[in-house]
């Protein structure tokens, strides 16, 4: 997997980071397009500020993706991590702004999702396998990366929620949704 690693501002999540309340699907903001991420925020402690209080939010949570509209900011910005595996590289929590992406190919793969703010449930979606990433760091810089397999479905997961769209939307079929206790029990041990 390639990615732009010192581009994308990998920082550390501090103790003082605060962890901030995921809004539940019903909310209004998550149907909601989000507004770019104006110019002046770029390198702020409000920017700073917001990523930290993202991750930590992230990591307390256990999920690998975070956008701002989750904890109610209408912002056009995400946070993500990739735990790595012995086939994947590790991601440290890196903040993705104003992104853009685009499929490369047009082969696509449906996999598990769950979403933290539509908590106990598992779907199966379709996404594009490999994807062109172009963003803004953290620091404003531009960011160009190519995504593929798990990290291009979690981009293409968090980039969703910047549009109003949630997983449901893009499942093919409701008859996969699942509680997570039962897909656990039921379908990741069968897949095992």
């Amino acid at each position: 997997m390639a990615v732009a690693r010192a581009a994308a501002d990998m920082v550390s999540t501090p103790d003082e980071a605060q962890k901030l309340e995921v809004i539940r699907l019903g909310h209004p903001i998550l149907r909601q397009v989000a507004d770019p991420v104006p110019e002046e925020y770029f390198g702020s402690s409000r920017l700073h500020d917001l990523f930290r209080n993202m991750a930590r939010t992230m990591g307390e949570e256990e999920g690998v993706g975070l956008a701002a509209p989750q904890v109610a900011e209408a912002l056009r910005l995400f946070v993500y991590r990739i735990p790595g595996d012995g086939e994947m590289a590790a991601v440290e929590p890196t903040l993705l702004a104003n992104p853009e992406i685009r499929a490369i190919g047009s082969e696509a793969e449906e996999g598990w999702e769950g979403c933290l703010s539509i908590p106990g449930l598992r779907g199966l979606v379709p996404r594009h396998k490999r994807i062109k990433v172009r963003a803004r760091s953290l620091e404003g810089q531009s960011v160009s990366f190519t995504a593929d397999s798990f990290q291009a479905r979690v981009i293409q997961h968090e980039f969703d929620h910047l549009e109003g769209v949630v997983y449901l939307d893009r499942m093919t079929s409701p008859s996969s949704l699942a509680f997570e206790k039962e897909w656990e029990r039921y379908i990741l041990r069968a897949d095992e």
